[in-house]
């Protein structure tokens, strides 16, 4: 087992965005430093967010624009202001109120302060970070200059000589945009500066980071438009097949995520490079990395793309061992944790167990009438991750509140309480297992409903965007946490 899964542990599931503030969403500013104060107090060595990318317009961190970068939504206003950087003034212009593009504007003007107030050293820093992350920042900051100039575009919707990489198009537009492509690689570099601080002081205070890799990107990503040949594209570059899921717990259509397949023949004739680069760099970023849709490594389900719906798919096998040993080999000290939820097969299984890998079990999916459900705690083994659940079901109170009294009775049931109320009773559940790692959402520490759910699969519209506030999380709710990690042996050693 790897650090995290070592010992009994306890952590909180919080994305970055949901922390308060006064932004549009939480950042990487002191409101995250106050967090990692609440996790040590309460004696939770874990802090696991989603993944810190880009996203597209639907705000899902899920669909990134590249699977290197970093969310300049995330940047810390406040930081740029200590540092001189950024004026005051500056930050109370006319720039300031209008979400995102505010703070693009302002970290703009932040990068025309470094270039003249920094000194020697962060000047060095800056290029030498450059250097550092040539290997997908150039591509990157090429390509949201790009995508900037052509109104947010698909890349596939560029003009040929841009859409098809001619070496003149792409050196005739790096000239053109230098100055934006430098601001770019600029949001970069405080993200990751940001970040850095973090989780060093996270490590101070005994806080692991808990990352999480979606394991298809988005198509109109950076990766694809700079590595097509390790997507299956056709000639053209467009996508003939699509990923996604069959029908399920969550959608009874599925899920059409509209991702590109990998072209697992091409990157293993490459010995997984682009997948190990991939590691390598949320390796950096993180102490846990857990692996989305695991079962993709095994079979993916591939829908024509000309099919509106997830139903008519089929199941595609993939290298995964090949892929997993690989990393593995380069990466031997790294913990991974397996989502392993969905249709799991005895091969899926069979992939997770030959290396070691923890799975995740959901309290929310245990109560049916089979006692031999996988979910539930008496089937659980050490080496896993418990949940009441993840940022794709309910809060744990709009969950129960939501069910008939007789699932109510059988949960009650299997719990052995009947005045404890939910989500107490989940949350005691899951850090009382025999689990060596156990998950709390901080909706459900908060004692929070179905309003304050993070997201619904298969919907489009109202996720992503909760955030909760300091007045939420009384005394007493921080105070019954804490006991039940010291409780149940989670705490710090």
């Amino acid at each position: 087992m790897g650090v995290g899964l070592d010992r009994r542990r306890a952590g909180v599931l919080l994305h970055i965005t949901s922390l308060p503030g006064h932004g549009e969403c939480g950042d990487l500013g002191s409101e995250a430093f106050n967090f990692v104060n609440f996790l040590h107090d309460v004696g939770a060595t874990i802090w696991q967010t989603l993944p810190l990318g880009m996203p597209h317009g639907d705000g899902s961190p899920y669909q990134c624009l590249s699977a290197h970068a970093g969310n300049p939504a995330l940047i810390s206003i406040d930081w740029l202001v200590d540092r001189g950087w950024l004026q005051l003034a500056d930050r109370c212009n006319d720039c300031s109120g209008h979400g995102e593009l505010s703070k693009s504007c302002l970290v703009t003007k932040a990068f025309y302060g470094f270039q003249v107030l920094a000194d020697v050293s962060a000047q060095q820093d800056f290029k030498q970070f450059c250097q550092d992350k040539s290997s997908w920042l150039d591509d990157f900051a090429l390509f949201i200059a790009l995508r900037n100039v052509f109104g947010h575009k698909s890349w596939n919707e560029w003009p040929d000589g841009l859409k098809q990489r001619k070496p003149d198009a792409l050196s005739e537009s790096r000239q053109l945009l230098k100055a934006v492509i430098e601001g770019i690689k600029f949001e970069q570099y405080v993200f990751f500066k940001q970040w850095d601080e973090l989780k060093a002081y996270a490590s101070s205070k005994g806080v692991l980071m808990f990352g999480d890799i979606p394991i298809f990107v988005s198509y109109d990503s950076a990766d694809v438009w700079a590595n097509r040949e390790a997507f299956k594209l056709n000639p053209l570059g467009e996508m003939d097949v699509v990923a996604g899921v069959p029908p399920d717990y969550f959608s009874e259509f599925g899920q059409r995520w509209g991702n590109p397949h990998y072209n697992w023949v091409y990157l293993k004739k490459t010995g997984f490079k682009w997948w190990l680069d991939r590691i390598e760099a949320q390796y950096e970023m993180f102490d846990i990395l857990r692996i989305d849709h695991f079962r993709g490594l095994e079979a993916a389900w591939e829908i024509p793309a000309s099919e509106d719906t997830a139903v008519n798919g089929r199941w595609v096998t993939a290298p995964g061992g090949e892929l997993l040993a690989a990393i593995q080999q380069h990466f031997p000290a790294l913990t991974l944790v397996a989502e392993d939820l969905g249709i799991i097969t005895p091969e899926v299984e069979a992939l997770r167990d030959d290396f070691n890998l923890p799975g995740m079990k959901i309290l929310q999916f245990a109560f049916g009438d089979d006692a031999r459900n996988p979910y539930l705690p008496c089937n659980y083994r050490r080496n896993c991750v418990v949940y009441t659940g993840t940022h794709d079901n309910d809060t744990t109170q709009g969950w129960f509140d939501a069910l008939n009294d007789t699932d109510k009775q059988r949960i009650y049931d299997y719990l052995g309480w009947s005045s404890l109320p939910m989500p107490s009773a989940l949350i005691h559940a899951a850090l009382g297992s025999v689990a060596n790692l156990a998950i709390i959402p901080m909706q459900d520490i908060l004692k929070l409903g179905s309003a304050d759910r993070m997201n619904t699969p298969g919907t489009t519209e109202g996720n992503w965007r909760w955030r909760f506030d300091w007045s939420q999380l009384t005394g007493d709710k921080a105070g019954h946490f804490e006991h039940l990690i010291r409780l149940f042996g989670r705490g710090p050693r």
